[in-house]
């Protein structure tokens, strides 16, 4: 069920059910790749600039700055000038607690399913 509060966005902004899917599939295509979800593993842990997040990851600057962009953008982190570099840290409101609860799950339905798969990494 959508929640009230989208809907009466959604309602006030003139858009459809099917927009409303549309902006789900953006939060939920946001964690689909793989460099995103390193990204915000790290941003767990804690702040970082785009070099630190370079370096620890080994992903290329221009990869790194288009990920954090679609970050930024649906509000999976906040940035923070300090500087001349840009801080990027985790959405501690939403996203922490989000994570979280993704964590139990897949410790409890989905972790199960790498040693059926006889634990393939894919060298990653």
């Amino acid at each position: 069920m959508i929640s009230k509060d989208i809907l009466k966005y959604a309602h006030h902004h003139g858009f459809g059910e099917g927009k409303i899917y549309g902006a789900y599939k953006i939060f939920f295509g946001t964690l689909v790749s793989e460099s995103r979800l390193r990204i915000i593993n790290l941003l767990r842990k804690r702040g970082m600039n785009v070099s630190d997040i370079i370096e620890e990851l080994g992903i290329g600057q221009t990869a790194v700055s288009h990920d954090l962009a679609r970050l930024r953008n649906c509000g999976f982190v906040n940035t923070e000038r300090k500087g001349k570099f840009v801080h990027y840290k985790l959405n501690e409101e939403t996203i922490r607690p989000l994570m979280n609860l993704i964590d139990g799950h897949m410790d409890q339905y989905c972790m199960h399913i790498l040693h059926e798969k006889g634990g393939e990494d894919n060298g990653k």
